[in-house]
């Protein structure tokens, strides 16, 4: 079976995630190199949770969740965030928005098959919107901490922050919407069995 380019783009933006990881310790930017190695094992997050889990994500996914991360790092390593503010910077969390959105989307649905919650509609696509506005607020605390304790300069005042959670509620809403369309037209369980690896029957 042919692999889809986009899964080669997802590993071409983890070699360059290493790339930046490598630069920043060069240059003795260590708490850049802490972020870009977390980043790293979060880009490989899909694939444990496929062998582990069983569960499988599409490729498209994979790809947004490696794009979301390097953006930050390449943006912190390369001084992008500053190059091009405040484009760059709203582009970063309008994409980690999306991407953010999407995976509280799956979870719900995995959550809503496997827990029997029985979710309504709306409830999952209120928990998508609500999901990655928590996110953002814990990236803002961290970006906080790091410029409070490591003199990192990551907030540029409160505008700055608000535009930030105004363009992840903009993704998030997009992919609610978005969501609510595949709930409209397919069931949960559609959608979730193109998410889970069929058990294989057992040897006779």
């Amino acid at each position: 079976m042919k692999r889809p380019i986009g899964l080669y783009l997802a590993y071409l933006f983890q070699f360059l995630i290493g790339a930046n990881i490598l630069l920043a310790l060069s240059l003795g930017e260590y708490s850049q190199v802490f972020t870009g190695v977390i980043a790293l094992g979060l880009t490989l997050v899909p694939a444990v949770a496929t062998r582990r889990w069983s569960i499988t994500l599409p490729w498209q996914v994979n790809l947004l969740i490696v794009l979301s991360l390097y953006l930050h790092i390449a943006g912190e390593t390369r001084g992008f965030y500053m190059l091009y503010y405040p484009y760059y910077d709203k582009v970063a969390h309008l994409i980690s928005g999306i991407t953010v959105s999407v995976l509280a989307f799956v979870i719900v649905l995995l959550l809503d098959r496997f827990s029997r919650l029985n979710l309504s509609k709306w409830m999952i696509v209120g928990f998508i919107i609500i999901a990655a506005m928590a996110m953002e607020g814990f990236w803002e605390i961290y970006e906080w901490l790091f410029d409070t304790f490591l003199g990192t300069n990551l907030q540029h005042g409160l505008d700055d922050t608000m535009l930030d959670m105004i363009f992840v509620l903009i993704g998030s809403v997009i992919v609610a919407l978005v969501g609510n369309r595949y709930l409209s037209r397919f069931s949960k369980e559609e959608i979730t069995d193109k998410l889970v690896v069929p058990e294989e029957p057992p040897a006779e």
